[in-house]
């Protein structure tokens, strides 16, 4: 009998369950709700980046169910072959001037607009200067450009600048920083790090996948929150968190877009989105240009639980959004922590290492604009019961 190649990943998986790490995927039996149901319980649900509810959106539907009728449901090609159909032009469109740029492209996920963009634009001889807490997707890419990889501490400007101080000025160099960081929901930088592309000449890039729909004017992102339009080469955005739907956009130049339609490999060799999803995310943008009390409600909501996650005496870190994470320190503790609220009905995901630093882990909580005063007061009462029992608080 061949041995098994891939027995040593048991052993992988057996000392993640002697550690308290191990998760099995947790199963949504319904809609993506404020209030869900997960492997049969209806819970509070404070793991989804649905910040707006929009998921279930009358508008949105209607579109979707619109697109899936008229145009069928799927693109049948990649982009640059048969697969550009005009509501993914619309999209595009629709997102430049929602961005305030030239142009934008749609790729198929927020990852693959990060991984693709920076890979294509950046090679072996060149430099990327990158936030030590920069999402995976933005690493990856970097890896894949063979570019040199510098790396700051977070949030730290001067860091950055003393880095790209010492690299050879004539050297081509990215600048790259989260808008909000998935983990912490802090925000990057951004106004210094401007500072410092614009002083040596670096290419700007921001990755705003957790600040669309959420920050600046209708949900414009960090870019419009700080002020910024014309300062950032390139914006990444997606399509997947507030929007509702899915897939990822890059804004910028009209030269930085045309590029990447020659460049980009998940562009060159991934099936464009089906219609319907480009014609859900078209009523999205209308949703966040006309019914502003959506993020009106999704501040509203953090600012309610976040106090009160505070008032408990939780440690929620250094968050300036709806990501608030409840830091506990110990892995299996956060693990701990995360399965006794799901029994208490509260879905707040434990996340440990290697996603957060060993003496860094939490649960991870995501308000939204549709959870109701009621749900919220009802999740704070478990992480006051649950956290007392586990000597988390007092």
């Amino acid at each position: 009998m061949r041995p098994d190649p891939l027995a040593y990943l048991d052993a992988e998986l057996d000392t993640l369950r002697t550690q308290g790490l191990y998760r099995q995927l947790r199963v949504l039996d319904g809609e993506q709700m404020a209030q869900a149901s997960f492997d049969g319980r209806s819970v509070v649900n404070l793991s989804s980046n649905n910040y707006l509810g929009l998921t279930t959106h009358p508008l949105l539907r209607e579109r979707a169910m619109a697109a899936l009728r008229d145009l069928g449901v799927g693109s049948g090609s990649v982009r640059t072959i048969a697969g550009t159909m005009a509501i993914h032009v619309e999209l595009e469109r629709r997102l430049a001037i929602f961005k305030k740029t030239e142009a934008a492209v749609v790729f198929q996920s927020g990852f693959t607009a990060n991984a693709g963009t920076v890979s294509a634009i950046l090679g072996r001889d060149d430099a990327i200067i990158s936030d030590e807490l920069n999402h995976a997707s933005i690493i990856d890419g970097a890896r894949l450009s063979r570019a040199t990889i510098k790396v700051f501490p977070h949030r730290d400007a001067d860091a950055a600048r003393a880095i790209v101080r010492d690299l050879p000025p004539p050297q081509r160099k990215l600048l790259i920083t989260d808008g909000v960081f998935s983990m912490d929901g802090d925000l990057g930088a951004l106004p210094a790090l401007c500072d410092v592309a614009e002083e040596f000449g670096c290419i700007m890039m921001v990755d705003d996948a957790h600040a669309s729909g959420v920050f600046g004017a209708n949900g414009r992102g960090t870019i419009d929150h700080f002020g910024l339009h014309g300062r950032v080469d390139v914006q990444v955005g997606t399509l997947s968190k507030a929007v509702g739907a899915l897939g990822g956009y890059v804004a910028g130049s009209r030269a930085l877009i045309e590029f990447l339609h020659h460049r980009a490999r998940p562009f060159l060799f991934s099936t464009s989105h089906p219609p319907a999803v480009a014609a859900t995310c078209l009523a999205a943008l209308d949703v966040l240009e006309s019914e502003p009390q959506w993020i009106e409600r999704l501040w509203e909501n953090t600012r309610t639980f976040k106090a009160g996650l505070t008032a408990l005496g939780f440690n929620t870190g250094i968050s300036e959004g709806p990501i608030t994470p409840v830091i506990v320190g110990d892995g299996a503790l956060a693990m701990s922590l995360s399965d006794r609220l799901f029994r208490e009905g509260v879905f707040a995901q434990g996340i440990a290492f290697p996603t957060v630093a060993r003496d860094k882990a939490r649960v991870r909580t995501i308000v939204t604009a549709t959870h109701t005063p009621s749900q919220l007061q009802f999740a704070l009462e478990c992480f006051a019961k649950v956290g007392r029992e586990l000597g988390i608080i007092e």
